[in-house]
Parts: structure tokens; C-alpha cells; sequence
């Protein structure tokens, strides 16, 4: 009986998430199984496990699965099934790519695994560019350009329009076929030469689909390699490859850096294992040829590909408009305490203080005040610099590095923690700092007043009136305003360079703003 009918009748839960649904990626180098929870329009990896069988490494000599790889991919296999059964998992979807779709010897290896349980599915080149296409789309909204894909048997190359996927072809470049196009007496030129004519010839096919200066992203874990390798040289303050950009001028100096390593000088650097290491270089030269070919203004790297556009593929269109970095982050939050609409009320609360002004967004302040308000269930000792990891370095969907910094300026202010790190300093300009360290202000006064309770937020307002930053409170709740609420207001209000005042209005005045504020909140969420 296959994953997809069986009746999930066992506990599978991971740490308070529900596993969802897992994906299983028969690829050319690796068999990999990945569980996700929390949301799927920004879902949470639970588990992710691999085996480099590298299914396809004889593809292009003999035409055929290695026994030795089959093996050792079946024993991964009956692994991943002994867990999905455990856990109770029956969302499965199993896909199989270049190596077993090129194989004489496929069809046998597809049969041994619908007796494990799987109902794979053996999938085209040009469907393995359009999810990849879809992944890409689903983690950077309305993404226009090319998309290149390298796996271990293949590149694929799609256009991309406003998300949409457009043409798409499959060349026979992966990582595990790219050593036939070097020749150690001719030199990295003629292996360049050799791949651009792969390239034209394949651009015949792939007709005006290519956006040349438009971004060009790279899905793959070869191209996130070359990211981290291109953070570490440049010392860049944070660590997830995903997002990470370079121009068309660093992405050349990249290429050709590369090119000159070996996987004997990779092999020892932080992050960059040593299966990744023996094909960066060649992989690099395939990126100059790239570059050659597609002229692209800038290179965007993807952690997300085709597996995620499994995911996002099966959204209904609702949930693919909604905004990936409120939807991950509310899950989050909301485990930790904060849910979001706690958290949009609050911003509602603070949206006339402290608006999202030249560099912030409404979506970023609400994102913000959410890790904001969930850091505060962290234990004080290590409150501070936990909330700062969360912003600097989880994967969060749809938001720059100058967005983190302001995430973390925005949490640490909230903890009354002023001085940032330099690592913030350098992703974000001073005035996009102080814009997001009113925003945690803000959230602090409305935390501390009335210890998040929704009757405190429906008393009381926090305005800016002339030259005045002023908290209006009902007078059923003028004590609510203690010590502690008047060096908040201190504090935002020498940000913002105002005076600050506290006025007392009779009960039911401000219940006419509830309505205002309710919809501010409601506006966010939706959002």
C-alpha cells in the first residue's frame, strides 16, 4: 500500500509541530528525504536526511544505475520508510529526476521502490525546471528572470515572469557529468568553450526565454556552496546563503576565484564539505560560461527549488498570495507565545508612534513586533543575543539583509538593549536602524503597560499630537501608568525628539478608536 492511501494511526509529532507532509528527492548524487511542519507557504523543515548514493555517476559512460549506487540508495530507502511508517506520515511524495529518468536500468530501480511503499514519480527535465521555477517563485514573490537549477545530472534553465514559469530546458551538465567536459592538458578555457557550446546549442531551444539583465537564480547546493564561499571571503555578517546576492561584476570575480581553487584548498574551509568541494571549480567555470551566456544583472541564490515548488505548486491560490515572511514567522511566534493576532493588535496600537517610515514596510513592523513579543518568553539571561540569532540567522522567506538588521534593532530595542552588535551596523544605515528601534520601543510601552492584555490595549492610546508624544489612558485604568511606563516614554520620545505627556480621559472615550484599531490589526493580518 502506497504512503499516499495509508491511515496515519501513530504519534508523529516533532516538538510541537504536526508533520505534514514529506517529500522524497530521488536525485542524481543524493536520495533525500525532508518532513515538514508549520505552515506550507513558509513550512518548517522537521527533518531532512540524505544519502549520497550517487545514482547517477556512470549515467554518461554505461547509460546505467550503478549496482553499488542502487544498493546503497535502497538502503537509505528502506530507512526513510521505516520512519515515515513510525511517525504515522502518509502525505508522501516521491519524485525521481535525471539519473533515473536517463537509466536503461530506471524502470527496475522505480519497481524496487513501489515495493518499499513509494509511488514515485519519474519527472522531465522541463517539469524539474518549472518546480524549481515554482520554488523560487513561492520564496521571492514576483520574481522576473532565469532560474538555473544544477543537480548531479542536469542543469535546467527556465524563464521566469512575475513568478509565472516560462520556457524551460534540460542539459546534460551536472555536477556529476561535468569532469567529461575537462581536459587537464587544455585548461579551464577549453572546458569554458566547451560548455558555452552546450549552452548555445541548448539557447536554440530555450528561445527569448532567457532575461538577459535580470536577476539569474541559482538553485542547487553546488551554487549555495560557491554563496558561503563568496560570504566567508568577504566576511559578510550573516551565514544563510539563501537571498544572498552579488552584481554581475562580484558574480564574474566569483566565477574566476573558484575556477583557480582545488578541491584540495576547499576542502578544509568551514561549511564547504568535501563532496562539494571536488566540484566547485568545475562548477565555477560552468558558472562563467553562464554568465557569458545570460549577461544577468545579478545573481540571487535559492535554497528553495524543486522541492518547495512541490509544495507551493499544491497551495490553493489564497495561500500562495499570502506573504511568506508573515506566514512563517506567525507559526513561530505563535509556539513561542505570540500569536499574531496579539501581535497585530499591538502594531495597530503603535502604528501611529512609530509608522514603518522610509526604510521599513508595514509587513516588516508587524514581522517584527511578532519576534519581538515572542523573545520575551526566552529566559533573560539569554534573551538578548538568542532574539538576534532568530533575526540575523533563521531562514526567513522574502526579507534583505538590510530588513534583518532592522528585525534585530527593533528586538533589541524591545529588551531595552540599544547598543547593537557592528554586524547590524553594517547591513543596515543608521537612519533604517533608528526607524526600527522606535518600533521595539513602541512595542515595549505597549507591553509593559498592561502585560499584553487586550482591555489594556482598548483604553488606551499611544499618539503623536504636535511636539508631543502622548498615551492617552481611561481613567478606569489611570493606573496602569507606573514608573516603569514613564521611562518607556521617555525613552521613545527622546528618539523620536519629542516631549511626552500622559493624559487621563474619561472611560469610554477612546472606545470609539477600538473600531480603528481592530481594523489596523485586521489590515495586518491579512496582509
Amino acid at each position: 500500500m502506497s504512503y499516499q492511501k495509508k491511515r496515519a494511526d501513530r504519534d508523529g509529532t516533532f516538538a510541537g509541530y504536526v508533520p505534514k507532509r514529506a517529500i522524497l528527492d530521488i536525485g542524481s548524487n543524493t536520495v533525500r528525504l525532508v518532513i515538514y511542519g508549520g505552515t506550507m507557504r513558509a513550512p518548517t523543515v522537521l527533518l531532512n536526511e540524505k544519502v549520497t548514493a550517487k545514482l547517477g555517476r556512470d549515467i554518461a559512460s554505461e547509460g546505467v544505475l550503478a549496482n553499488e549506487a542502487v544498493e546503497l540508495a535502497m538502503r537509505g530507502l528502506r530507512r526513510f520508510a521505516l520512519l515515515l511508517d513510525d511517525l504515522g506520515i502518509d502525505d508522501v511524495e516521491t519524485v525521481a529526476t535525471a539519473a533515473v529518468r536517463d537509466a536503461s536500468n530506471g524502470g527496475e530501480f522505480v519497481a524496487e521502490l513501489r515495493k518499499l511503499g513509494f509511488d514515485p514519480r519519474v519527472i522531465s527535465g522541463e517539469e524539474e525546471a518549472c518546480l524549481s521555477a515554482s520554488g523560487v517563485a513561492g520564496a521571492f514573490p514576483g520574481a522576473t528572470g532565469t532560474v538555473a537549477d544544477l543537480g548531479g545530472g542536469s542543469l535546467e534553465l527556465i524563464g521566469i515572469e512575475q513568478g509565472v514559469p516560462g520556457s524551460a530546458i534540460s542539459l546534460p551538465l551536472g555536477t556529476l557529468r561535468l569532469p567529461d567536459y575537462r581536459d587537464e592538458k587544455s585548461g579551464d578555457s577549453v572546458m569554458r568553450k566547451s560548455l558555452e557550446k552546450v549552452l548555445k546549442k541548448g539557447a536554440a531551444d530555450f528561445g527569448d526565454a532567457i532575461g538577459k539583465e535580470q536577476p539569474l537564480y541559482l538553485v542547487g547546493g553546488t551554487w549555495r556552496c560557491m554563496a558561503v564561499y563568496a560570504m566567508q571571503e568577504e566576511g559578510h555578517p550573516l551565514s544563510d546563503p539563501h537571498g544572498f546576492e552579488l552584481n554581475s561584476k562580484q558574480a564574474h570575480n566569483l566565477a574566476k576565484a573558484l575556477a583557480a581553487e582545488t578541491p584540495e584548498s576547499l576542502k578544509d574551509r568551514d561549511r564547504i564539505s568535501s563532496m562539494r568541494a571536488e566540484k566547485l571549480p568545475d562548477a565555477a567555470i560552468l558558472l562563467q560560461a553562464l554568465l557569458s551566456r545570460i549577461e544577468p544583472s545579478e545573481l540571487v541564490f535559492s535554497s528553495w527549488g524543486l522541492r518547495e515548488g512541490l509544495l507551493y505548486d499544491r497551495l490553493p491560490d489564497h495561500s500562495k498570495k499570502q506573504d511568506p515572511l508573515l506566514a512563517g514567522v506567525g507559526v513561530f511566534a505563535a509556539q513561542r507565545g505570540a500569536p499574531p493576532t496579539l501581535a497585530a493588535q499591538i502594531a495597530g496600537w503603535t502604528v501611529d508612534a512609530a509608522p514603518a517610515r522610509k526604510h521599513g514596510s508595514e509587513r516588516l513592523r508587524l514581522a517584527a513586533t511578532m519576534l519581538a513579543l515572542a523573545s520575551m518568553q526566552i529566559e533573560p539571561n539569554i534573551r538578548h543575543p538568542q532574539a538576534l540569532e532568530w533575526a540575523l540567522h533563521k531562514r526567513w522567506i522574502a526579507v534583505s539583509s538590510e530588513e534583518r538588521a532592522m528585525l534585530a534593532a527593533a528586538i533589541a530595542a524591545n529588551g531595552n538593549n540599544l547598543d547593537l552588535p557592528a554586524n547590524v551596523g553594517e547591513l543596515a544605515s543608521e537612519e533604517a536602524l533608528e526607524e526600527a528601534i522606535c518600533w521595539g520601543l513602541a512595542v515595549r510601552i505597549a507591553r509593559r503597560l498592561g502585560a499584553n492584555s487586550r482591555r489594556s490595549l482598548q483604553v488606551s492610546r499611544l499618539i503623536v499630537r504636535d511636539d508631543d508624544l502622548v498615551l492617552r489612558l481611561e481613567e478606569s485604568h489611570a493606573a496602569l501608568c507606573g514608573l516603569p511606563t514613564e521611562k518607556d516614554m521617555k525613552l521613545l520620545s527622546g528618539r523620536l525628539g519629542l516631549d511626552w505627556t500622559v493624559e487621563i480621559v474619561a472611560d469610554g472615550e477612546l472606545h470609539a478608536d477600538t473600531d480603528d484599531l481592530s481594523e489596523l490589526a485586521a489590515q495586518a493580518l491579512q496582509s
